[in-house]
Parts: structure tokens; sequence; C-alpha cells
């Protein structure tokens, strides 16, 4: 594994700083202190994830067995036995290289979900695909995309009762969205009262016309000025701890493929003369000037100007973020969710829920987490489209 250069420190180009700055230190939190104040009744409108599956009842209990060589002396099974562990374990993981698969919606939680549901009907030109209430557990979502849930990738909107306020988090990145016309539509966005982060223009080093909005909750979205494409919602941007070993992750449990990869050197200005920690002892305004490095991969199923794809972003130096309450996962189409929760626990990644039938509709899901701790669920695809009907 390659080593990255760490970021340069903000306070490199003065040309004097305080002494106390070496002493600064900037905050993180754990993904499980995240989830904090969430309790059972606020679970994911979709999947009730807390049923679990025993795992003596998976692959009716057959199970993969690890063995360790000492000496000549085999501690468990036979050389034979080792032999065809590797080839099985070779099997799953390339299979998950060809299991029809593709990024199905992406669940995130909401403060006022008639509020969003309307910004994102009449600014970001999408449809209300269905809507469910349900008193009884505390909580309400609605889907909405650009096309029916069958072939195109959506939103799911989560509202949980009497939770007005989403804490977005560091992690969590931007959604994408493919339009013609980048001007028009923040012009539309302006006149319905959104807020627009970054004016239309070409992305930098590109061509690309590019620009960002953000929903009633603080969630951004990207515009991307595009021809006409078959998945107008197309990105989902999650930050990592670890770019190469995500990538491995998403392409050998996940199936995925690296469509590209690009460098990003930027410099930002950045004043910090506002925060109190630096009001004593120094005087006048404290600017620097930091170059900042990071690294985007896009992974996905599919050309990127066709299919959903998920962007991976590495902040050079920063390993761990603050996931906040709102994003929730993505729900990906599997024809196996048994052979994908093997595959993942192979690669590394943390099964939270078994493979197996939901209650009363029998959909079969698995739920996982990847190195970082963003969560993602597989969803049998036959299940899936008899649950649709």
């Amino acid at each position: 594994m390659r080593t990255l250069p760490m970021a340069t420190t903000p306070f490199q180009h003065l040309s004097s700083s305080p002494p106390f700055l070496s002493s600064l230190r900037f905050p993180t939190s754990s993904f499980a202190s995240s989830l904090t104040g969430f309790t059972s009744s606020r679970r994911l409108a979709l999947f009730h994830l807390g049923t679990a599956i025993p795992q003596s009842e998976l692959l009716g209990g057959k199970t993969l067995k690890l063995f360790r060589m000492e000496g000549n002396m085999l501690e468990a099974g036979t050389a034979g036995n080792m032999a065809q562990a590797a080839v099985s374990e070779g099997n799953v993981l390339e299979w998950a290289k060809t299991d029809k698969r593709r990024m199905l919606h992406v669940v995130y939680r909401v403060g006022n979900l008639d509020k969003t549901m309307k910004f994102y009907t009449e600014c970001l030109g999408m449809k209300l695909l269905r809507r469910r209430d349900i008193p009884e557990e505390r909580y309400a979502n609605a889907f909405l995309g650009y096309g029916p849930e069958d072939s195109h990738f959506v939103v799911e909107l989560t509202y949980n009762y009497g939770v007005d306020k989403i804490d977005i988090g560091t992690g969590f990145g931007h959604f994408g969205i493919a339009v013609e016309d980048v001007a028009k539509t923040v012009d539309l966005v302006k006149a319905k009262g959104g807020k627009v982060t970054r004016e239309p223009g070409p992305v930098k080093g590109g061509k690309t016309v590019i620009a960002f909005v953000e929903d009633p909750d603080g969630y951004k979205f990207e515009l991307l000025e595009r021809e006409p494409t078959p998945e107008p919602l197309c990105q989902v941007m999650l930050r990592v701890g670890d770019l190469d070993r995500s990538i491995k992750f998403y392409e050998k449990a996940f199936g995925m493929e690296l469509l590209r990869k690009r460098d990003n050197p930027e410099y930002k200005v950045f004043d910090f003369s506002d925060l109190k920690i630096f009001r004593h002892g120094y005087s006048g305004d404290l600017l620097c000037k930091m170059l900042v490095w990071y690294t985007i991969a896009m992974m996905g199923y599919g050309l990127e100007d066709k299919s959903a794809v998920l962007e991976l972003t590495y902040n050079y130096g920063v390993m761990e973020y603050d996931k906040g309450n709102g994003y929730a996962q993505i729900a990906i189409g599997t024809d196996d969710v048994y052979k994908t929760a093997e595959a993942i626990r192979l690669c590394g990644g943390k099964i939270t829920r078994e493979p197996g039938p939901l209650p009363v509709i029998n959909t079969k899901i698995t739920a996982c987490l990847d190195p970082d701790g963003w969560k993602s669920v597989f969803v049998d695809n036959a299940d899936f489209l008899k649950e649709l009907e």
C-alpha cells in the first residue's frame, strides 16, 4: 500500500504563529456515538433491520471454516479441506462481480417530509412515487425520483415523528443530479426560495458546468450539466479515511467497478480570527492559505453517464468523520443475499443484519457496514419486484 502525503498544516504558510496553536486538536466522532439518542422506534422505514437470522440457519447450516498451519500439522481439518475452502472463497468473490446488481435507492432522514417533498418536486423535478405513514411506529417515508423504482435509482425520505432537526455530520458529501441546463435549474431554485451554495460554472480543471444547491435540511445537491440520461439521480458522495482500502472493498465485496480516480490539489484561504481560542494573546486577522489535497474515486455497476454511481472522497490526512444522524444507507439489488453476505465477510465487512426474509413481507435482505462504517442493504431482486407490485 502506498503512503499518502499528509495535508499541509493550516499555519504552515504563516510567518509566525501563536505558541498555543501547536496544541490545537480538531474533534472527531465515531460512528457509534453518532447514533446516540435513536431508539428502536426510530428505525429505518423500509427495512426492520433489527430482526436477525441465527448463523446456524444460513446456507443450510454450512459455514466457511478457517484453518491454521503450525509446522507440518493442521490444527483443524485437512489439506484437502483448506484447498476446498480456498476455492469456495474464490468462487464467492468472483460471483460478486457477475451478480445482477444495481443501486435501488438511498435512504436518509428529513425534518419535515412535506416541505422536503415540495422542494424536490418543484425545484429538482422529481416525482412522488409512493408514500407511507405508519403512526403506530411513529414514522413516515416517501420515495421520489425520475422514473419507476424497478428501473431507476430513487431517494427514500424518512421522517421520524418529533425529530425536526437533522445533523448531517461531516462524512456525507452530496447527491448528484444530471440536468440539461444548470443555470435554468439554479434560477428555479432561487425563485422558490432555495439556497444556492455554488453558482453555475465550469468545474475546476474541466468543462462540465456544475452548481451546488441545498435542500431544506442542508443536504447538498450537485447539479451537473449533461445530455439527457436514463438516470438523472446519478451520484452519492461519501467521505472515507483510506481510499485504497475502500476501493478494494467495494470492488471485491460489492462487485463494483472503479470507473475513474482523480487527484485534486486546491488552494483555499481560511480565516480563524472568529474562533475564541485565537483571541487570547494574538491580535489582528488570522488568515492562512492552505493547499488542500483530496482524491475521488467513482465506483458503480455501469457507465457514469448512464447509471448511478458512488463517489468516494478522501481528504488527505483526515481518517475519521462525524456521520451525524441524517444519512442512513444505500440499498442495492442482488440475486442472492446469502452469497452477498459471505463475500462481504470475506472482505472484512461487518454484517449487521444476517441474510434472510423480513417478517410478514418475506423480502430477503442483508445489511452491512463498510470499513468506514457506512451502511448498505442488499435486497433480493425478485422479492423487491414483488414488493413493488
